[in-house]
């Protein structure tokens, strides 16, 4: 543990797009990007790379720089972040330097036994999380930039300072470079999907079955899809499209063991913030339409949906059970349940669900008691997830897990890993779903996930045409 202060710096205000332009093929580049500030929920952006260590854990087995490590995957994780812990200061952004990442939907089977499980994907790592010393931050509602710097690895106080302000410098004369022209992808129209609409309808059948039997309430259910990318694809130039086409409040790009993920989530799957928990629950979808009055009374239609509201409140309800595992007694509260948020394409039903840590719990405790994120498996969870897994039959990877960044002072963001892109060697993937209920629509079902990917397939479509750094 230390003690030491962060050397931190103020800069002139600077887009963290173009800042993330003049990294991004640095060592272990990260871009968290709250490019929609939706009520303030994504109010810093948050740009690193060449982190100090590699964290990863790979069939199982937990690495610290390719050096296999101890104990599970999340002790393990948990013990390298009390090493570098350092203490909190309210008067600077949440992350602090610290461990950004994510933890793939596959690695719930360190937490539950799941029935029929699918064997994760061999070329994507259950977690992988960099741990970086320094980094950019953007505070978007101040119009503020800092950089912060730990000097970790280093332990001892003064070759601490000489580092941070080292690696501090490093990091002005990289981003004061003129940021590089993006790349110009190919337009990709070729984009597979495991499931035909025939194939997705008859597992919502499956699904609503099971339901009426009594083996579940809801169960969400997901197709994947996938394109194979030319020589050269730049996914990186991909994200500038995603993020243009569909802002979102938790997105995120990140480039590490080998993969890259772009991701533009709207939803928070947790956050922390001086032990005090939140966590945003969507379920619940609706359309965007161009003409204002069509689009009012699709939302409206949406917030009146006895379907969509149901489905939604079961999920708070088994995010409450979750969140008072590990939160003081009569702390966990409902002060949203389901409001209306509205983004780019679509419309979604919001809930609210806030706790207060237990002084013996960390947040590694908090992730263990509560992942993945019941709104993208269902509920009761384990029986939902063993129905998921017998009907998609493949390894969802990155999408339904989470990304996010731990920091060292204990505080947490981490988002629920939908509407995100694994690019893994020449082939891209990703996934869209939705949650079933006794009352879905089969046909209604398939169609809400090709709105969902609608705007991933417009970014694989889209070649660009200027340097967005500028």
């Amino acid at each position: 543990m230390s003690d030491l202060p962060l050397v931190f710096q103020e800069l002139a205000p600077r887009d963290p797009f173009a800042v993330a332009l003049a990294l991004r093929y640095e060592p272990g580049f990260v871009f968290l990007d709250s490019s929609r500030d939706a009520e303030g929920l994504g109010r810093y952006s948050y740009v690193a790379s060449d982190p100090f260590g590699i964290f990863s854990v790979l069939d199982g087995k937990a690495f610290w720089n390719d050096e296999p490590l101890h104990g599970s995957a999340f002790d393990a994780l948990e013990t390298l972040l009390h090493q570098f812990h350092i203490p909190d200061n309210p008067r600077l952004p949440p992350f602090a330097g610290g461990a950004i990442g994510f933890i793939a939907y596959e690695a719930a089977r360190f937490l539950e036994a799941i029935e029929r499980f699918p064997i994760a994907q061999a070329d994507i790592p259950d977690l992988a999380f960099g741990f970086y010393d320094t980094v950019f931050v953007h505070d978007h509602r101040a119009n503020r930039s800092f950089l912060l710097s730990s000097g970790f690895p280093e332990t001892e106080r003064n070759a601490q300072l000489r580092r941070a302000n080292a690696r501090l410098q490093r990091y002005l004369e990289k981003i004061d470079q003129a940021s590089p022209v993006l790349a110009t992808n190919p337009p990709i129209e070729d984009v597979q999907s495991t499931m035909s609409r025939h194939q997705f309808e008859n597992a919502v059948s499956e699904i609503q079955e099971r339901i009426l039997s009594g083996d579940f309430f809801q169960a969400n259910l997901a197709h994947r899809f996938s394109a194979q990318l030319p020589t050269g694809y730049d996914p990186f130039s991909f994200y500038a499209n995603l993020r243009d086409l569909s802002p979102a409040p938790f997105g995120a790009y990140l480039d590490l063991c080998g993969i890259q993920i772009a991701s533009n989530s709207p939803e928070l799957f947790l956050r922390v913030t001086q032990r005090q928990i939140e966590a945003r629950p969507i379920k619940g979808t609706a359309p965007r339409d161009d003409n204002p009055q069509k689009d009012h009374e699709l939302a409206e239609a949406l917030r009146k949906s006895v379907k969509d509201s149901a489905e939604n409140t079961m999920i708070v309800d088994l995010l409450r059970n979750d969140l008072s595992r590990v939160s003081k007694a009569g702390t966990v509260k409902v002060p949203v349940l389901c409001g209306l948020e509205t983004y780019a394409s679509v419309h979604h039903l919001v809930s609210v669900v806030t706790g207060q840590l237990r002084d013996d719990c960390s947040g590694i405790d908090l992730i263990k008691a509560t992942f993945p994120c019941g709104s993208i498996t269902g509920a009761p969870k384990i029986k939902a997830m063993e129905a998921i897994a017998e009907l998609e039959a493949i390894p969802r990877g990155v999408y339904c897990g989470t990304i996010g960044a731990l920091s060292f002072t204990g505080n947490m963001t981490l988002n629920v890993a939908i509407r995100t892109v694994t690019f893994s060697e020449q082939t891209a993937y990703f996934h869209a779903g939705g949650g079933i209920t006794a009352l879905s629509n089969p046909n209604s079902e398939y169609e809400e996930t090709l709105v969902k990917a609608q705007r991933i397939k417009e970014a694989f479509r889209k070649p660009h045409e200027k340097d967005r750094g500028s």
